[in-house]
């Protein structure tokens, strides 16, 4: 059954893959990209607080492995673009990377850390390098948060690599190779497409390709899988990909996102 063009998002049975409590939400999912990377203080703390003010209970982040095993929230494989300090994160110990600050002044945090502070806001995480899959498996073992997590890579292997140690605990998304095999699927041409991932999470468009239209949503909403949009920062673009059926945007405009679905009914009203 589909409801004002949504599909209906109903409790999680046991053992179903297909409806994970991360996506049990009403309307169209709304993501705060790095926290809202347009601030300047990517994937910090008080970005992600800020967000969670605002109302997101849903943030995208990224994750990389110190040297030492520790699991960062960081989008570059090197400290050097948003932060102070210098050198692969990968070749560097905690106690190196925990004295740089993003833009000068926040810490770069702990995932660990994101899930304690914000114990309601559910975490789309991009895996960065393959040093930091076993430690966010282990994590999200310890701190049982599997419900909060949906985990995502551009290599495909990787994530189901995670799919098969986790289990449907686990929500995950295509890589890019099950993207393009889902965007063949939806010019009706035959490809294999991971059964086990729950959603799509693709950019409007890469290069002069449009990857999200009416046909893609279908095919992914056919296979019983979401489509979320990165990164989304025009009133305009939000507007019609809505129109589209997407399931959810990430934004560094923060704002922008709220007031786009606070108008169509969308914008939770409690925390």
């Amino acid at each position: 059954m589909v409801t004002n063009g949504r599909r209906p998002r109903l409790p999680l049975p046991s053992g179903n893959p297909s409806r994970h409590p991360f996506l049990a939400h009403e309307g169209p999912l709304a993501f705060a990209h790095r926290g809202g990377a347009a601030g300047g203080t990517e994937n910090t703390l008080s970005a992600f607080a800020r967000a969670a003010a605002l109302g997101y209970r849903y943030m995208e982040t990224d994750v990389h492995a110190t040297a030492d095993g520790r699991l960062v929230a960081f989008h570059d494989a090197t400290l050097d673009r948003v932060t102070d300090g210098s050198g692969p994160i990968a070749r560097l110990p905690w106690s190196e990377v925990r004295r740089a600050r993003v833009a000068g002044s926040e810490p770069v945090p702990l995932f660990e850390e994101l899930l304690r502070a914000l114990p309601r806001v559910r975490w789309n995480v991009d895996v960065k390098s393959e040093a930091a899959l076993a430690p966010l498996l282990r994590l999200l073992e310890e701190t049982g948060a599997w419900e909060r997590v949906c985990v995502g890579s551009f290599d495909e292997a990787r994530v189901a690599r995670a799919q098969s140690h986790a289990g449907f605990r686990l929500l995950t998304s295509l890589g890019t190779s099950g993207v393009l095999g889902l965007r063949l699927r939806a010019y009706g041409l035959p490809a294999r497409i991971r059964a086990s991932a729950r959603c799509a999470q693709v950019p409007e468009r890469h290069g002069a390709v449009r990857v999200v239209d009416r046909a893609f949503v279908r095919a992914a909403h056919a296979r019983s899988m979401q489509v979320h949009v990165w990164t989304v920062n025009e009133r305009e673009r939000a507007e019609a990909l809505l129109d589209l059926g997407v399931d959810g945007i990430m934004t560094d405009d923060l704002e922008m996102l709220r007031d786009v679905l606070d108008a169509r009914g969308h914008w939770p009203t409690a925390p």
